[in-house]
């Protein structure tokens, strides 16, 4: 049988068509340039309706952490998600990741925690999942306070936030709890193979390009030597095995795609309870543009299906 040539969904085309006419390369456009164009991203019109909208700050090691509680509906306890955006750690904000994160709450019926992580380079990793970690170790303490079920918290990510997810995993087992019920990993950055096939195939993919990767990178770190252990990078810890179970998503057109489905079977092979789905049509970023993308919003019903049925009959992991 001959391999299929991935081509994007029509909408998807469309979509990368616009971004690519209004703007070249992240090097190209600048940090200070990428940031502002990602907050000045008009919001849809219609935004999910919450039946609460919450501000809170926390203290953590660079002062306060900014934090975000949406609330799809009233009842004193609900489940709970930890999310922490993308971005490249570099960029982004509880107000650009507003619509996604809504639609998390909107979809799963999760109170979502929404995490303002400091960025690099003004503060370099591992700050970012010190603040990941910090917020998770908040929400676990004041459960009762928060209405949040103490044995239903999931954490999850999207690009740099998946990372973040699941260097939280690996925080919370390697130093005792809190238990996390899963982990949802969305096209994070789980890795840093430049070599891996996807990386080489897709060097020019829509939305995320390897000089986009590299410029990344570059700028987390800021001319500093490069991460040398898991507590910045999940696939090089040693052992996956004793992690929650995983919810893993990754587009068909993502130059990271084989990280992500790298790591979905070594943890598969640990015997973490993994799923992994890679939807077609799509590049990275397509579940925070599902107000644009059907691959979206159908990728965000498929994850939010399977963490209501582990939610709805909990077995022991």
């Amino acid at each position: 049988m001959p391999q299929r040539v991935p081509t994007p969904d029509p909408d998807a085309a469309a979509l990368y068509a616009l971004r690519r006419s209004q703007r070249g390369g992240m090097r190209e456009t600048g940090l200070e340039g990428v940031r502002a164009a990602l907050e000045a991203l008009p919001h849809p019109a219609e935004l999910p309706k919450m039946a609460e909208i919450r501000d809170r700050e926390i203290p953590c090691a660079h002062g306060m952490l900014p934090i975000r509680v949406y609330s799809p509906a009233a009842e004193a306890e609900l489940p709970a998600i930890v999310y922490l955006h993308g971005g490249g750690m570099v960029m982004g904000s509880n107000h650009s990741y507003e619509p996604f994160a809504r639609a998390i709450a909107e979809y799963t019926g999760h109170r979502v925690f929404a995490v303002e992580y400091h960025l690099a380079p003004e503060h370099p990793p591992p700050g970012q999942v010190d603040d990941a970690w910090a917020a998770t170790e908040w929400v676990a303490a004041h459960a009762s306070e928060l209405g949040v079920l103490p044995d239903r918290i999931t954490v999850a990510g999207d690009s740099a936030g998946g990372t973040l997810a699941a260097l939280v995993a690996l925080r919370a087992r390697d130093r005792g709890g809190p238990r996390l019920f899963c982990q949802i990993l969305m096209y994070g950055g789980l890795d840093r193979d430049l070599g891996a096939d996807s990386v080489r195939e897709l060097a020019d993919a829509p939305g995320l390009t390897r000089d986009d990767i590299v410029y990344l990178h570059e700028l987390a770190r800021a001319g500093r030597p490069g991460p040398v252990g898991a507590d910045e990078i999940p696939a090089y810890a040693e052992d996956l095995g004793g992690l929650p179970p995983a919810i893993i998503a990754v587009g068909e057109l993502d130059p990271l795609r084989d990280w992500s489905e790298r790591y979905a079977a070594r943890l598969r092979d640990a015997g973490v309870q993994t799923t992994l789905t890679r939807y077609p049509g799509v590049g990275h970023g397509f579940l925070m543009q599902l107000y644009h993308l059907a691959r979206g919003r159908q990728a965000l019903a498929e994850i939010a299906g399977v963490l209501r049925a582990k939610t709805a009959h909990t077995l022991p992991w």
